[in-house]
């Protein structure tokens, strides 16, 4: 086996042949059995690249809720039934990438050996959760690629392009704004190398000179050029599909009420709500952003990002996804990207600790089987479950991965403590100037 991770080719090559195999198995299972390999939202996609492709817009298609660079991405599945299939590939294809960028990540940001990163990559490469949801269609390892990309770009210092790649990101899925303060506030001037000269004994620093070195060239650079792209795309789209696109792309998602499939505690609520419309004027899907926007985009970036930037990004991920009025498999892969990062810490006690780890990934998985198991009865069988069933495995899983949470937040928060910072579990530490840990 460690010769195994020794070799990029090889854990390439089976990621590759993973995903070949269960594409070309959802192929057989779509045309043999009732029920479909091909998850619903790849038609979707296909079906809003038509109408783009025919001159009209993508939003003609119910319930296409993305930014039209989507359907316009797939317009290939519309010129033959034989590329009926381009985007699965293209979205596994996704995957590789990304799984060669957090080697990049792990080999170039966090000085680990190849051998050592492949291991940790392969949480990503070799998942087979990871394969099927993207050989089925789902879209989710567009994105994978442009958040580890935005990663990898912060932690070489290239900062415009980074940029770039959030203000992209935000405007393809929303959630990554949630990355833009954590970034801003990791880019201080040790972190990027260009440490402002010390104050002299007794001299005072005006507010103005405070407010100068806080805004250091790097994190306006960031600011103008994640708006700047952000801006420039969605002027975009909103002048040729006109307020469709604000609507379905961004408005959306404050008010949906998505109830099937939902692992989210609000599950039972959003149901309710969809049956019997409230006259209250602020309505409980807009107040749960509240919890969810304060610790993904307020107190985790504030409390961590300067501890180790990539944990950081998938603690609030993860309690984005946690809190998030709606949450289905697919939102599992947003984290799951960053989670090799996560792993890789000195202080990671997941890993750390074989016991905490293997109790986390059965609760997590048993959650998940009691919530699947209650869906079942309530769709398939016809049997009402919503209470006490749903709601309370929906409850379990919230409780579970709060718990979770709570384990990936004092590692970080540890970093500091413990010698570890940003380094690899078992990686050499070394130290520089007085006491002070650095990678």
């Amino acid at each position: 086996m460690a010769g195994f991770f020794s070799s990029p080719v090889l854990v390439f090559s089976s990621a590759i042949a993973l995903r070949i195999g269960l594409f070309f198995y959802g192929l057989w299972q779509d045309a043999n059995s009732p029920m479909k390999y091909t998850d619903i939202d790849y038609y979707v996609f296909t079906d809003a690249a038509r109408f783009v492709s025919r001159g009209g817009s993508p939003y003609e298609r119910e319930t296409y809720r993305y930014t039209p660079l989507l359907a316009w991405m797939l317009l290939p599945t519309t010129w033959s039934s034989t590329l009926f299939s381009f985007g699965k590939v293209l979205f596994a294809f996704s995957d590789i990438v990304a799984g060669w960028l957090i080697v990049l990540v792990l080999v170039n940001g966090k000085k680990m050996s190849m051998e050592r990163a492949l291991k940790f990559a392969s949480i990503w490469l070799l998942n087979p959760m990871v394969a099927t949801i993207s050989t089925r269609g789902s879209s989710e390892g567009l994105l994978g690629v442009m958040v580890i990309a935005l990663l990898w770009a912060i932690t070489q210092k290239k900062i415009a392009l980074a940029g770039v790649l959030l203000g992209l990101g935000v405007h393809f899925k929303i959630y990554p704004f949630i990355y833009a303060p954590s970034i801003f506030w990791w880019l201080d001037d040790e972190h990027i190398g260009s440490p402002n000269p010390a104050p002299k004994d007794g001299e005072s620093r005006s507010l103005v000179t405070i407010a100068k070195d806080f805004l250091n060239e790097a994190r306006m650079d960031l600011t103008v050029t994640s708006l700047l792209t952000f801006l420039l795309l969605n002027t975009l789209m909103y002048t040729k599909y006109d307020f469709p696109f604000i609507q379905h792309t961004y408005l959306h998602h404050v008010t949906r009420i998505d109830h099937r499939h939902n692992f989210s505690p609000y599950n039972t609520l959003l149901y309710l709500s969809s049956t019997s419309p409230s006259t209250h004027t602020v309505k409980l899907e807009s107040l749960a952003f509240i919890p969810q926007l304060f610790l993904s985009a307020f107190a985790l970036p504030l409390l961590l990002a300067k501890k180790d930037l990539p944990s950081t990004m998938l603690a609030q991920t993860f309690a984005f996804v946690t809190f998030n009025k709606v949450c289905t498999s697919q939102y599992f892969l947003w984290y799951t990207i960053l989670l090799p990062l996560y792993l890789s810490l000195t202080s990671c006690t997941l890993l750390s600790s074989p016991r905490t780890g293997l109790l986390a990934l059965a609760l997590w998985v048993a959650a998940q089987v009691l919530w699947l198991q209650q869906g079942f009865q309530l769709e398939f069988l016809g049997k009402s479950t919503f209470v006490p069933g749903l709601w309370g495995a929906g409850l379990a899983f919230f409780a579970v991965n709060c718990w979770i949470l709570g384990v990936v937040v004092k590692d970080i928060g540890n970093i500091g403590n413990i010698g570890g910072q940003a380094k690899g579990v078992g990686e050499k530490v070394t130290k520089r100037g007085a006491g002070k840990v650095v990678q």
